[in-house]
């Protein structure tokens, strides 16, 4: 299966790219730990699907625990994952308070192995969207309205 890559328009006028054409991947509705679960069973495996998502539910919890440590976690072939904050600076150390200036925390997850960004580039099948290739074709344009992407175009 490829991933299906729709094109939008820079419409920011500050930007030197202004007007550009860009591609974008079009996704799907996520999966969540069910679904996941579900697929993995389905991969010749002995485990069941609840056994599945039980296992994932748990590492879920564990790897938040972990990284609220400051213990990044490496999943082989997938990706380390670790906390990281924003902060406002402080004019010196004695004045800086970590309720004033960090403003909050987030994941962070490095891709490694199979999924690094060298390996998806080299895996990954692209093709346009129906709506892509519409535009490509001249049968559609892309809107200068910020919220529609698509404009049929008008051929009577």
């Amino acid at each position: 299966m490829a991933l299906k890559i729709n094109l939008y328009k820079n419409k920011n006028e500050n930007s030197p790219k202004f007007g550009r054409i860009y591609g974008r991947v079009k996704n799907s509705a996520p999966i969540g730990i069910e679904e996941l679960a579900q697929h993995m069973s389905e991969h010749n495996t002995p485990y069941s699907k609840g056994v599945i998502k039980g296992i994932l539910t748990d590492m879920a919890s564990c790897i938040k625990e972990l990284m609220l440590m400051g213990q990044p976690v490496k999943l082989a072939d997938l990706a380390i994952f670790s906390a990281e904050v924003t902060s406002d600076s402080a004019a010196d150390a004695k004045s800086f308070n970590l309720v004033e200036h960090i403003k909050n925390v987030r994941l962070l997850a490095k891709a490694t192995g199979i999924v690094s960004r060298k390996q998806l580039s080299d895996d990954a099948l692209l093709e346009y969207t129906d709506l892509a290739q519409k535009i490509r074709n001249g049968e559609a344009v892309l809107s200068n309205n910020k919220k529609e992407y698509l404009v049929p175009v008008n051929n009577g």
